[in-house]
């Protein structure tokens, strides 16, 4: 019997903030970038359940969160706190906690303590050595416990035969929740769920089925393997078997740093309309990017990463309208990050990978631009 869980801590930056300062306790909290009084330039990276019901939600732009502050300060409730990203802190608390997670998985066969750490507030880790659903739960629940009483924070557990429905079900009962999905339950869990519920599935993909009158993961079982693989390509024949609960991917051990990379947001966004001075603000922007990865870098380096070259250069613009894209280019050998040419390497591909954006061959509306990023990727 397999059984795994996934830990999901709840509105993790906010609830630390108000966990370490009194004065906010039960305000609503939005961490993210200065909202500049409604003016800010970037977006919202977490806000609290108090938060959550002014409308303001993770990715949201920082400068509509400020006024749904506002919209709400006028009926008479509290604004909103808004604070912004201390990673440093966030990430020595997110340590602690995968400390205690992994304080209650024993080793494998192998010595291998099966926690995987999919990002600074959520972890996927083998329950299977349980030996039932119900012991399961009861490590869970001294999990959800010990968190609470060591770091004052709650999270959100969720148990499953896999790593797809135990995703899933961590996201049912927040915040403090757990629940349990048995192997036997599991499709019929899924059921009554939308169907962007199954990871993947984003707005595109979506709407495809919306064409076909298709909103819950029950609509979608209609379909069958041939006629989903017709759709959605060779991810047809995966996501057949998603809708039915059942998946065999592994708990993944990779805690080697997968990119390093650095982006800005402009005060205003800037036009593409051929004009001098706005290509030579952009192209300043790339460089700027390229030195602070490239320091980035060495300095990862310098502190003992397992790395020392990199073999892959990425982008990411967005434009005025929040549409976000990414490009990136692999190169046909690695590049030192010591070699005196690292830095000129990496602004030159960025550089290279942009230009299409200044004109229609990816920029065909010519949307002016309000963020660029640089990373370098495909460490050796």
């Amino acid at each position: 019997m397999r059984i795994i869980a996934h830990l999901d801590m709840d509105a993790f930056f906010a609830s630390i903030e108000e966990r370490d300062n009194a004065r906010f306790a039960g305000r609503p909290i939005v961490v993210g970038s200065d909202p500049e009084g409604g003016k800010g330039r970037g977006v919202v990276s977490t806000a609290n359940y108090a938060a959550r019901a002014y409308g303001i939600r993770s990715a949201l732009p920082i400068s509509t969160a400020w006024r749904y502050s506002e919209a709400a300060r006028k009926k008479g409730l509290p604004p909103a706190v808004f604070l912004e990203v201390n990673m440093r802190k966030y990430g020595e608390v997110s340590e602690r906690i995968m400390e205690i997670v992994r304080a209650h998985v024993p080793p494998d066969a192998d010595g291998v303590i099966l926690v995987e750490q999919s990002s600074v507030d959520e972890a996927s880790f083998e329950l299977s050595f349980a030996g039932s659903y119900e012991k399961a739960e009861r490590i869970a629940r001294e999990i959800k416990k010990e968190i609470k009483e060591k770091e004052r924070l709650t999270a959100t557990i969720g148990i499953g035969p896999n790593k797809l429905i135990a995703k899933i079900a961590s996201d049912r009962q927040k915040p403090d929740g757990l629940t349990v999905v048995s192997e036997a339950a599991a499709e019929k869990f899924l059921e009554p769920l939308s169907i962007r519920t199954i990871p993947g599935v984003g707005p595109k993909a979506e709407e495809r089925f919306l064409e076909k009158g298709m909103r819950t993961v029950r609509d979608a079982k209609r379909l069958t393997k041939a006629e989903l693989t017709t759709m959605m390509g060779k991810w047809g024949a995966e996501l057949y078997e998603k809708l039915r609960g059942r998946s065999d991917a592994p708990i993944v051990l990779d805690s080697v740093q997968k990119s390093i990379g650095e982006q800005t947001t402009f005060d205003e966004d800037i036009p593409v309309n051929g004009k001098l001075k706005d290509r030579k603000l952009l192209e300043a922007a790339l460089a700027a990017l390229a030195a602070d990865v490239h320091k980035r870098l060495r300095r990862e380096i310098a502190a003992g990463a397992p790395f020392k070259a990199f073999r892959s250069i990425g982008i990411t613009v967005r434009f005025s309208d929040f549409t976000t894209k990414t490009r990136s280019v692999t190169l046909k050998e690695p590049v030192a990050a010591s070699d005196t040419t690292a830095q000129k390497t990496i602004q030159f591909q960025a550089l290279r990978l942009f230009m299409p954006f200044m004109d229609r061959r990816e920029n065909p509306l010519h949307k002016a631009i309000r963020l660029l990023g640089v990373k370098v990727e495909r460490f050796k």
